[in-house]
């Protein structure tokens, strides 16, 4: 596979210079600074393009060229917007720029309750608690139905009162401690890529209140039927145009305050790729997000879907007993990492791969690095994932070469 490495333009504190030295083929990045919803001009790919050219890597993946919150609660501007959406995915295809990574998660993009997560041996992992997520959903965000929803919420194996359990949360919780969790949940996992929340944003929980109410009685199948549309009105150009959408997995693989999700688990996967059975409709192979969900069986989902997958995210979730979940190592954890590879390798090895979510370690978490994307926790990553492809490579008996070597 292609080794990629999400970056996030000029401004990165992670350098492409030090991303050509730890072996980084392919460069996957969005036009951070163009508004949502604006359409994405030739002029503006092609000065990202070159400027990864320069450093001798190429502009692999865009995630994500974002799907606006209209299209997805099918707003009155929805046809407006996909007409944009149809010229952005023309204009990076003539600057030879072909695979898009997507999702169709309402409002909210993945979710973590703690960036700084201890591990064991001293480095730190993002950490998601559904009860902390639960006392935010019912006592800051204070959103109508939210006591109900986890009265009943169930994970897969485990017998947990959430709701109890946000109850007692709230009785210790501090001002501070509340802003904290606000910024984990709204502002820090979301603020840096283009979507609904900016850092600095004054008044982040209103904000939010107001992005749910869009989506006031939009059901699962309502949602379902607004993907199909999109989908069916952009594969007409994703074939003129060699275009291949990939849609990330829902991250955690759970409704969540009171929105439906859609991408979560085999008969999701199953329905989206039937429900417009064309080749450019794939998938993101995303296996930390699949992984966090203990009804999904990661290597099953591998082998089933291996032929739509366009790009992959190799990570991995451990799940607590209580159902909470955390960043593995790329060696552990539920998914299977090493499996994985010898699944895509033997199906697509010339598919684009990354890291994702590395601990934080040696420093990183006093750099400034965006949450979840420490440079020294991911290269770490990217070394472990190196060696298992040189090794199924081998098994496969296909030429492994490192970039930046001499052969």
């Amino acid at each position: 596979m292609e080794r990629t490495w999400r970056w996030f333009g000029k401004n990165d504190k992670i350098t492409l210079a030090m991303l050509k030295e730890i072996g980084v083929e392919g460069i996957v990045t969005a036009l951070h600074d163009v508004p949502l919803g604006e359409v994405w001009t030739r002029e503006k790919i092609r000065d990202l393009r070159e400027y990864i050219e320069s450093y001798g890597m190429r502009w692999s993946v865009v995630e994500s060229l974002p799907v606006v919150e209209s299209i997805k609660y099918g707003g009155p501007d929805r046809d407006e917007q996909i007409e944009r959406y149809k010229e952005s995915l023309r204009n990076l295809s003539a600057e030879g720029i072909h695979t898009i990574c997507y999702n169709f998660m309402p409002v909210l993009d993945w979710a973590r309750t703690d960036l700084d997560h201890p591990n064991p041996n001293g480095t730190t992992n993002l950490y998601f608690s559904f009860a902390e997520f639960a006392y935010f959903d019912i006592y800051i965000l204070q959103r109508k139905g939210a006591r109900e929803d986890w009265a009943n919420f169930k994970i897969k194996g485990v017998e947990r009162d959430i709701l109890a359990e946000a109850d007692e949360i709230k009785a210790r919780m501090t001002p501070e401690d509340d802003r904290k969790l606000v910024e984990n949940i709204v502002i820090k996992t979301q603020g840096f890529v283009s979507g609904n929340f900016k850092e600095g944003e004054a008044q982040p929980v209103e904000l939010f209140r107001k992005l749910l109410a869009l989506y006031d009685g939009i059901s699962k199948e309502q949602l379902r039927e607004n993907m199909r549309y999109f989908l069916s009105a952009i594969m007409p150009v994703c074939e003129e145009c060699g275009m291949y959408m990939c849609v990330h997995p829902d991250d955690p693989p759970y409704p969540i305050l009171g929105l439906p999700r859609i991408v979560t688990c085999d008969e999701d996967i199953e329905w989206f790729l039937n429900a417009v059975d064309n080749p450019h409709n794939g998938l993101t192979f995303c296996a930390g997000s699949l992984s966090a969900g203990a009804h999904n069986d990661i290597v099953e989902l591998a082998r089933k879907y291996a032929s739509r997958t366009w790009f992959v995210h190799l990570r991995s979730c451990h799940i607590f007993p209580n159902g909470d979940f955390t960043e593995a190592s790329h060696l552990g954890g539920r998914a299977d990492v090493i499996e994985l590879a010898r699944i895509f390798e033997k199906t697509n090895p010339k598919l684009p791969m990354r890291v994702d979510h590395g601990m934080t370690m040696l420093g990183d978490g006093e750099r400034g690095y965006n949450a979840g994307y420490s440079f020294l926790g991911r290269m770490f990553a990217m070394g472990q994932v190196q060696g298992i492809l040189a090794t199924v490579d081998r098994e496969l008996g296909i030429e492994y070469k490192q970039p930046g070597f001499h052969e």
